[in-house]
């Protein structure tokens, strides 16, 4: 396997200094670039996922356009529902639609715990054809949601603003919530350690829904499941926890194993760093809605944001990932913003 040549990303994990911080986006590959655009309006969204010639242009793009310092594999969080036996759709501007969500212990017996290098061989091959394509460039970071943020969508069956039949499907039932959440975490470790094998050179588990809960449930239903994953895969690659919202939970966080914690823009990379402690790399944390900003202001915002964090132990990027109407220009201001803010000890 070819060295990596822009190995920034790898040694902020790592614990070592840098010249500046390593800068991708959230949801880089993918709605605001019309190359991917061109791709979407001739394949489903799943035959973009599950199609690994398509999956590896798509994770390729913002990497040949933008220069950003690492690729993320082009997925979705659902295919590991799907893997495990739930039906799922993508339906246009609307969202996910899982038809038959689970509900009851009998609906538990509809699911199983797949065989990841089967049910999902194309993440696989397409983690494969990307490290091959890529060539040393950049690392490759793969990913996989968080058995809490799964759980949401098994259970509601389709996308929400508060996830209220979940969490009282969890609150009224926690025994039958927390053996699905271990089948969840049981497929994700497997699934994220096939993808390692495959040659991911880091993983993010994504929580989006984990700032529906107070600490208290956070720490019941989330934060156990996290700490599962983490520890089976922390020897073997660096894992990036980002738990949205869930900033009450930060020190939590930083006592998992994760080589780093990523955060949104509801709190200060001040307040942040007190609470994760100094040992732990912080990653974010721009509000993606001001790429649509002037481009003079996102320099200016994305300065301020890089200002905060202070020198090292940060990895630029968004609070979340990247809306479909930024313009590209928009993207390239801040990847280049926080390429041209080199450390002042360098």
């Amino acid at each position: 396997m070819s060295k990596i040549k822009n190995d920034l990303i790898l040694k902020v994990l790592r614990g070592e200094k840098t010249h500046r911080a390593p800068v991708w986006m959230m949801r880089q590959a993918g709605r605001y670039l019309p190359q991917y655009m061109d791709l979407k309006n001739k394949y489903s969204f799943f035959e973009r996922c599950e199609t690994p010639e398509l999956a590896a242009t798509i994770t390729l793009q913002p990497v040949d356009i933008l220069q950003v310092d690492a690729a993320i594999l082009f997925s979705d969080i659902l295919v590991v529902p799907k893997a495990m036996g739930l039906e799922v759709q993508i339906i246009e501007n609307k969202g996910p639609l899982l038809p038959a969500p689970i509900k009851s212990v009998e609906d538990l017996k509809r699911i199983t715990l797949p065989d990841v290098e089967d049910k999902l061989h194309f993440v696989m091959e397409a983690i494969q054809l990307c490290k091959q394509q890529l060539d040393g460039s950049v690392p490759l970071i793969g990913f996989a949601g968080a058995p809490w943020t799964i759980l949401c969508y098994m259970v509601q069956g389709k996308g929400s603003k508060t996830f209220d039949e979940a969490k009282a499907f969890c609150y009224t039932n926690p025994s039958l919530a927390h053996h699905l959440l271990q089948m969840i975490a049981d497929t994700t470790i497997r699934y994220l350690k096939a993808q390692a094998s495959a040659g991911a050179d880091v993983l993010q588990v994504f929580d989006s829904w984990a700032g529906l809960l107070c600490k208290e449930d956070f720490d019941t239903f989330s934060y156990p499941y996290l700490l599962q994953i983490t520890q089976a895969l922390k020897d073997t690659v660096p894992v990036i926890i980002f738990a949205k919202g869930a900033w009450q939970s930060l020190e939590t966080l930083a006592g998992s194993g994760a080589s780093a914690l990523g955060i949104d823009w509801c709190i200060t990379p001040e307040t942040a760093r007190s609470m994760a402690g100094e040992k732990i790399v912080l990653q974010g944390n721009l509000d993606p809605v001001k790429l649509l900003s002037p481009i003079p202001e996102i320099i200016k915002e994305t300065t301020k944001m890089l200002a905060s964090f202070g020198a090292q132990k940060h990895i630029a990027n968004l609070g979340h990932g990247i809306l479909p109407n930024v313009p590209v220009d928009h993207a390239r201001a801040f990847i280049d913003t926080v390429k041209n803010n080199i450390y002042p000890s360098f």
